[in-house]
């Protein structure tokens, strides 16, 4: 195992995406150290304000790490203060580098997680690293602003950025959309509310995700940008269709006006070609098998 002997930190560890990776690390090898903002009783985690910076060095100098994945953010597009995004995604990802940077220890990899909103919704087919940047929100502009002030550590920290698409899976906010689809069908609801569902967008389940993020650690392309997606289109329409087909529960939808967003683009699609060259033969299940595991936990 290539993580055997080495210590991980996962910063938003308890978060949905961090508790599926904190597993894939273990599953490596690694001793996994967690950073979080709340309290919890778990092993080797911290609580830390990522604003804080005596305390977040103080934690670094304590665990470290030989590899850090950093998920710790503000990811609702939607969360009412925009501050917080700058606060958090940009601001509170500065203060960790120059923790990891003054602590003296020698990393092998820093694994960055910005998001494809990076790349905005006006821009149609398959979108490759290379792909223009046209933020159409404040999460988006946090997410740009932190790739640009990471890539000033290149020199001093072994960094790369990651832009996830979509991914869900079983534990996600149903304030996202396939959660929030699947919620409805296991509460057998009879009408959901829906914006445009005439609109295909590139989905990873989160396991998935969870495996590329530390099959790219393992292949450390520093200073690299690099796209995980599945390369794979769903329309909103065929999601509901499978939901139905596995629960065989019909709802109706009625699309709300306030939830249909101007402008919006009908496919959206990631190139994963740079992810293939570096991890290999990676790939997600079909979104089917996904939606299953998550209507049946």
């Amino acid at each position: 195992m290539f993580g055997a002997g080495k210590r991980a930190l996962v910063t938003g560890i308890n978060g949905f995406t961090g508790r599926y990776v904190a597993a894939e690390l273990s599953a490596a090898g690694y001793r996994v150290y967690g950073l979080g903002s709340l309290p919890s009783v778990q092993a080797d985690y911290f609580q830390v304000d990522l604003q804080d910076e005596a305390v977040l060095a103080e934690a670094i100098g304590q665990i470290k790490p030989d590899v850090v994945i950093h998920l710790a953010a503000i990811a609702f597009v939607g969360h009412g203060d925009a501050n917080a995004f700058y606060n958090v995604n940009l601001l509170g990802t500065r203060n960790l580098l120059q923790a990891l940077s003054g602590s003296g220890h020698k990393l092998d990899a820093v694994l960055i997680a910005s998001s494809a909103n990076v790349y905005g919704n006006s821009t149609e087919g398959k979108l490759g690293e290379e792909s223009p940047a046209n933020p159409a929100n404040d999460y988006a502009v946090s997410k740009l602003a932190m790739e640009f002030m990471a890539r000033l550590w290149v020199d001093k920290l072994p960094i790369f950025i990651t832009r996830p698409f979509n991914y869900t899976g079983v534990g996600q906010a149903d304030n996202f959309l396939l959660p929030k689809i699947v919620k409805h069908y296991k509460s057998k609801a009879a009408v959901i509310e829906l914006g445009n569902i005439d609109v295909w967008r590139d989905f990873t389940d989160v396991r998935a995700l969870s495996k590329a993020y530390v099959a790219l650690l393992r292949a450390k392309p520093i200073g690299e940008t690099i796209n995980v997606c599945s390369g794979r289109t769903y329309s909103l329409r065929e999601a509901v269709d499978l939901c139905e087909k596995i629960t065989s529960h019909h709802l109706d939808i009625r699309v709300n006006p306030a939830f249909v967003r101007p402008n919006e683009v009908k496919i959206l699609c990631g190139d994963a070609t740079k992810l293939h060259s570096l991890v290999g033969d990676w790939d997600t299940p079909p979104l089917e098998e996904t939606l299953r595991w998550m209507l049946e936990n």
